[in-house]
């Protein structure tokens, strides 16, 4: 945008770190560029135990409030908070005076916190935009994308526009906007002495990197079966799982999932070939730098996946389930390899060849990252959304 007008941005979403997922590490890149663009950004999330309910994050004033902590939304039932949601959400649009109000995946979980936010942008004459990060089906999705009044929606994928369309929402109000990633923070080169130290048992081993929260959406279950085959070929390999304590899991279904993969790993006795823990953003960019394959085979449709920018961004082939937003990523044999959603066979079969193939492995993340810096970074994303905020604005 050449000329750039100065807005007051207001953003809402459930989490923000340390509460771990792809929107929240969305929001810690463009929040923060849209702050270097010189607008006032602020953002009202879920609290968090230990953290301050007000600071700010390299420029973004974060308001937290447990009116936005789903978890605890969860446990406690939405009746009776009216009147709580539309104090807070007041005072949040009184100190930022916004020129747009931007909601992230607020088109699902709660009526009460849609239609008060609806009721506020229309009484103060501000647009209200919404990111579609993902779609549901039910009937509550069904009724907060028909019965609300988003001025735009931002879908992360053209995937994720196509289900909007079809449930009725003109696509000339949808504009696909893809993730961005900091190239400049997951680059190749980073010091790996400390995640060799804290896990000597990686030292010298063929790294397979599953990078998106342990669960059995995220095909976590799929890696467990491919490595049980890889481990005949490379006994020398070992699959890295990350998990996260702090994370929206609406419906409680994480520990369940662990469980599971736990007992699947003893299963086919690769307890020393599965290492599952929880690592920091620091700990996670050391894993990549190790890691000869990232992989990332969904069971669901996934709506866009944002560790396929962080591996490609390092320079490492992804290998992706042909699911939702992945394949407008990953192009097969160019920056990665799509399999058949659930196939552990061909998830195998891909990541032996990219073991046993040092070129392929090389050309594969070297163009994976050229299209990161090509196509995804963070001033794009950036300037993508604030050319939506000023169509609005000028409408």
């Amino acid at each position: 945008m050449k000329k750039r007008m100065h807005l007051n941005i207001a953003h809402l979403h459930w989490g923000f770190p340390p509460i771990v997922g792809g929107v929240e590490t969305h929001l810690t890149i463009l929040l923060p560029q849209m702050v270097k663009y010189g607008h006032k950004v602020g953002l009202l999330t879920g609290s968090v135990e230990g953290v301050k309910s007000r600071y700010n994050y390299e420029g973004v004033k974060i308001f937290r409030e447990p009116i936005m902590d789903l978890n605890w939304l969860y446990k406690r039932g939405l009746e009776g908070l009216e009147d709580e949601i539309h104090y807070f959400f007041s005072s949040f649009f009184d100190e930022i005076k916004p020129d747009i109000i931007h909601a992230h995946n607020m088109h699902y979980f709660s009526k009460i916190h849609a239609s008060i936010l609806e009721r506020l942008a229309q009484e103060r004459g501000v647009p209200l935009i919404l990111t579609a990060h993902n779609f549901w089906d039910d009937i509550v999705y069904l009724e907060l994308m028909h019965k609300i009044k988003w001025t735009h929606i931002i879908a992360v994928s053209h995937f994720v526009k196509k289900e909007i369309i079809g449930v009725g929402i003109d696509d000339v109000n949808i504009t696909v906007i893809h993730h961005g990633v900091d190239e400049e923070k997951f680059k190749p080169g980073i010091d790996t002495t400390h995640i060799l130290s804290k896990y000597p048992q990686l030292r010298d081993k063929r790294i397979i990197f599953h990078p998106a929260r342990i669960s059995l959406a995220k095909g976590c279950d799929v890696s467990i079966k491919a490595m049980n085959i890889v481990k005949k070929a490379f006994p020398d390999s070992i699959l890295v799982l990350a998990g996260s304590k702090n994370i929206i899991d609406w419906g409680e279904t994480q520990q369940k999932d662990i469980a599971y993969l736990v007992n699947l790993v003893k299963h086919f006795n690769l307890e020393e070939s599965v290492l599952i823990d929880i690592y920091s953003l620091e700990e996670v960019k050391e894993l990549y730098e190790i890691s000869e394959v990232c992989i990332y085979p969904s069971t669901v449709s996934e709506p866009f996946g944002l560790t396929m920018l962080e591996a490609m961004a390092m320079q490492k082939p992804m290998i992706v389930a042909n699911a939702g937003g992945m394949p407008e990523i990953i192009e097969d044999g160019i920056n990665g390899f799509i399999i058949p959603i659930r196939d552990f066979e061909d998830l195998a079969a891909k990541i032996c060849q990219l073991l046993s193939d040092k070129k392929l492995n090389a050309r594969l993340g070297y163009t994976g990252r050229q299209m990161v810096v090509s196509q995804y970074t963070k001033e794009k994303v950036t300037q993508e959304t604030l050319s939506v905020y000023k169509k609005v604005l000028s409408s």
